[in-house]
């Protein structure tokens, strides 16, 4: 057990989960306590001992299936409560099976029998059937051969489009709403979709454990983590983000959002003690004979700062672009004012276009199509876009103003027209770039951040959510 626990702590530091030495023995005294074959209790403790934030418990929830899959006879060869060890290639061939390997006497022989014994172990909620029932569907529908270097993924989807999962579904609705004997419409329908939809995910899941059961001992369970293993939505970069990724970085920015204008505000009032209160003063030098011993101040108003975001949204940010989107619209909300610019070698502001778009999707694609961001050939001018920039919104960029700039810095050997930014930096509050190239990329070929970086109270590499966290919490 403990070099299972040991590769498992490993994987999860792998994967970006951070398990510090503590913890790791936290973990292992966990087990020690907790049995195996309680595998609720198992995972839980494990969990608790090593998951420190909602963002890791995805990669947990991998590392655990794969590391501590549920073992039945003729897989690992062990008994339960033994200690794990290395599933021999030899091994895994024979816990693979034949298609034609009942795995026990009685067991339905064809899919369609299969999923009328799946329908009634579901509606009964006898959950030691479904599990004993997806071992067979998968030992007879997957197709899995050992060594073959195929993911887990491709074996569910054929297990599952065999049992015809869809159909699986309907008949369970439909013995539901027999069982209820009630009119099942409006909100009892959707009651009873709900818990259709509860069941079919722990048989998908069922299925999902015992390929990973299986993969286990043909490969082992460190390559198989390897090929499964997702990054933390914390370290994805920006620059290579899918849609689903976007998504979740979505909902993970509110927060950081509000946590930016609190530092920022935070920062505008740093050293001011407010104006000075001339009546208060006067009325308190009374008791002095009219020296004015006391001042009193009068204490700064609270407001939200304002916020000038300029971002590039050429070519070689593009995927770049997309987050900034987001992060403009959770900023939107957190600051008396966003006003948001977007630049190639042209410039253009968005920020109506943005304020009547709610979904981020929708609002990106109006603005590569609808903002006005190519002057000359479409390719990247830092230079002319920031001499525009002051020409034409200068005179609004004022104390209260804090200026975010996101971007590469790579210009395509134009003239940076550095003195423009210090021209703005001297009207700003802050000015701060975020940088989603590689810290060691800055200054090589056409990168001209060194030039723009005296101007800048910070220059940060933002190449993830991770960084983003650290910049906000370096405002404080």
């Amino acid at each position: 057990m403990l070099d299972v626990l040991t590769g498992f702590l490993e994987e999860l530091r792998a994967a970006g989960v951070p398990v510090s030495l503590a913890e790791a023995t936290d973990a292992a005294r966990a087990v020690q306590v907790v049995p195996a074959a309680d595998r609720a209790a198992f995972h839980q403790a494990l969990a608790a001992t090593l998951v420190k934030s909602p963002s890791h418990l995805p990669a947990f929830e991998t590392a655990f299936a794969v590391y501590f899959a549920p073992r039945g006879a003729g897989v690992l060869g062990e008994d339960e409560g033994s200690e794990p060890e290395a599933a021999s290639p030899n091994r895994g061939a024979a816990s693979m099976g034949a298609p034609g390997d009942g795995g026990g006497p009685g067991a339905a022989q064809r899919p369609e029998d299969l999923a009328a014994a799946l329908v009634r172990a579901l509606l009964a909620g006898d959950q030691a059937a479904v599990a004993e029932l997806a071992r067979q569907a998968v030992a007879r529908l997957s197709g899995m051969e050992p060594g073959r270097p195929v993911g887990g993924t491709y074996y569910l989807y054929r297990t599952l489009r065999q049992l015809d999962l869809a159909s699986i579904e309907a008949q369970l609705l439909e013995a539901l709403a027999g069982q209820a004997g009630q009119p099942t419409d409006g909100l009892r329908r959707r009651l009873l979709e709900d818990e259709v939809a509860e069941r079919i995910e722990a048989l998908r899941r069922a299925v999902q454990d015992e390929i990973r059961r299986l993969l286990v001992a043909d490969r082992g369970a460190q390559a198989l983590h390897r090929s499964v293993r997702q990054p933390l939505l914390e370290q994805v970069d920006f620059m290579h983000a899918s849609a689903e990724e976007l998504r979740a970085l979505h909902r993970a920015i509110a927060p950081l959002s509000r946590r930016l204008a609190v530092r920022l505000a935070r920062r505008r009032r740093q050293g001011r003690e407010g104006r000075l209160d001339v009546r208060a003063t006067l009325r308190a030098s009374l008791s002095s004979g009219g020296v004015p011993v006391a001042l009193h101040w009068r204490p700064p108003r609270p407001a939200k700062p304002e916020l000038m975001v300029v971002a590039d949204v050429s070519g070689s940010v593009a995927s770049f672009a997309r987050f900034t989107l987001l992060l403009l619209h959770a900023l939107a909300s957190q600051f008396s004012r966003v006003r948001s610019f977007v630049f190639i070698d042209g410039i253009d502001e968005v920020t109506d276009l943005l304020d009547r778009t709610e979904d981020p999707a929708e609002a990106a694609r109006r603005v590569t199509t609808e903002a006005d961001v190519v002057w000359l050939d479409g390719h990247s001018d830092y230079g002319h876009a920031l001499t525009v920039f002051q020409e034409r919104w200068g005179a609004e960029v004022s104390a209260r103003t804090s200026l975010l700039i996101l971007g590469d810095a790579r210009s395509n050997y134009h003239t940076p027209e550095a003195e423009v930014l210090a021209d703005l930096a001297a009207r700003a509050r802050h000015v701060y770039w975020l940088n989603p190239e590689p810290r060691a990329y800055w200054g090589t070929g056409d990168s001209v951040v060194g030039a723009y970086a005296p101007y800048c109270d910070q220059v940060v590499e933002v190449r993830n959510l991770a960084q983003l966290e650290r910049f906000v919490a370096d405002l404080a």
